[in-house]
């Protein structure tokens, strides 16, 4: 069974995008929250959950079971995901 994938990303981030096709082409399912559209609390919120697992809130921050990776690293996300 595939560990949960969360990713906070932004919507005009090229490795962001790179990310969500890499994981389309390799049918894993994520889900995704596009940092930069969202406004007030909302986003303060989730920059705050972002921060706990990324301290610079850099973009795309992948959540995979319990391991985190910063940026769009191929192989270490073909690692995590059993790939």
């Amino acid at each position: 069974m595939q560990e949960p994938v969360k990713m906070y990303t932004l919507s005009t981030c090229s490795h962001c995008k790179a990310t969500k096709e890499f994981l389309n082409e390799c049918a894993v399912k994520y889900d995704f929250t596009d940092v930069d559209l969202l406004h007030g609390e909302e986003r303060a919120a989730i920059l705050e959950d972002v921060k706990k697992w990324n301290p610079r809130c850099s973009f795309p921050t992948i959540i995979i079971g319990d391991r985190v990776i910063v940026g769009y690293r191929e192989d270490e996300i073909k690692e995590a995901l059993g790939l």
